[in-house]
């Protein structure tokens, strides 16, 4: 199904290019639910968290450090008092990191309803992680790859012992049309001969609708009451954007932009919508299910990437030891 609109129409959902988080999510009451928001410290993630929690959800804000969590805990606060906040320390691209921030989170909640991998980084000059693995490849996927390995079972006892299903949100971008796979191999990923930013940042935005796909087959065939999707927020002026020419940018694409508020809606439209509670391995855009590419629907690309993912993380768990 291939949905577009013009910025004022909506779509089958009753939302569209312009709808905004809280508009999507009026009158929902998620005051039983927990939600873990990476990259929540600023842009479309900041307010995807100060709207999950205005909405009642507790909301976990991992952070590169607990100060600068505290402080964007802090601005939330002032603007919602009695929001629920809890921060806790992580680095997406570290795979230790990701590994202490689970066994934090697992040991001081109960519950978990909600994860949606956020955060990113776009187009930066070639990099390697702590781990050795490129650095958009490391932070867009590989970690939250880890992160929703490590949380998987916390959410399928939360949605058995509550009855409320959970709900996975991996936030992509229309960039992945960029990218047919064929970098996704192990041999190319630190290949700095081969590397080019925006691409490497598309393979990355392809990975994230091929891990949502792949790990809503596996969560089917065992019976959990698990979803996972994924989501193209528009087009948002934030950090993301630090190494990309923005005169430029402002030049071709100023009609096309959404402002932060419409850029979180379709995030918090699949996180907690009633609409959405049973869907899972569908890609959104505007708040309404659309069709990916070919290659982000290929099942054999999907299967790879997972076992290329696993491998890296084994390797590296291996090389720590």
């Amino acid at each position: 199904m291939g949905w577009w609109s013009w910025p004022w129409s909506k779509g089958p959902s009753g939302y569209g290019y312009s709808s905004t988080a809280e508009e999507v999510t009026q009158g929902i009451d998620a005051s039983n639910l927990t939600a873990i928001v990476t990259g929540a410290t600023n842009g479309i993630g900041k307010e995807t968290a100060r709207v999950l929690a205005l909405r009642g959800v507790k909301v976990i804000i991992p952070a590169r450090s607990l100060e600068s969590g505290m402080k964007v805990k802090e601005s939330l606060l002032e603007q919602h008092p009695d929001s629920k906040f809890q921060v806790l320390e992580i680095d997406v691209s570290s795979l230790d990191s990701v590994r202490n921030f689970a066994k934090s989170f697992n040991s001081s909640n109960k519950h978990l309803n909600i994860l949606i991998n956020n955060a990113g980084i776009m187009a930066c000059p070639f990099q390697l992680s702590k781990d050795g693995v490129e650095l958009q490849f490391a932070t867009n996927h590989l970690g939250h790859f880890l992160l929703t390995n490590l949380l998987l079972e916390k959410m399928k006892s939360t949605a058995k012992q509550t009855g409320i299903k959970g709900r996975i949100v991996n936030v992509s971008s229309s960039a992945h049309r960029v990218s047919d796979g064929s970098r996704l191999d192990l041999e190319k990923l630190n290949d700095q001969s081969r590397y080019k930013p925006y691409p490497a940042y598309s393979d990355s935005k392809l990975a994230n609708i091929l891990h949502a796909n792949e790990l809503t087959r596996r969560l089917q065939e065992e019976g959990s009451l698990v979803m996972a999707n994924s989501l193209h927020p528009g087009v948002i002026l934030t950090n993301l954007f630090r190494y990309v020419d923005i005169k430029v940018l402002l030049r071709l694409a100023q009609p096309f932009f959404k402002n932060i508020p419409q850029g979180a809606a379709t995030t918090c439209y699949l996180a907690l919508h009633p609409n959405v509670k049973d869907v899972s391995g569908k890609y959104f855009k505007n708040s309404n299910e659309t069709l990916p590419t070919k290659y982000a629907r290929d099942t054999d690309l999907e299967n790879h990437l997972w076992n290329i993912s696993q491998s890296l993380v084994d390797q590296i768990s291996r090389g720590r030891k």
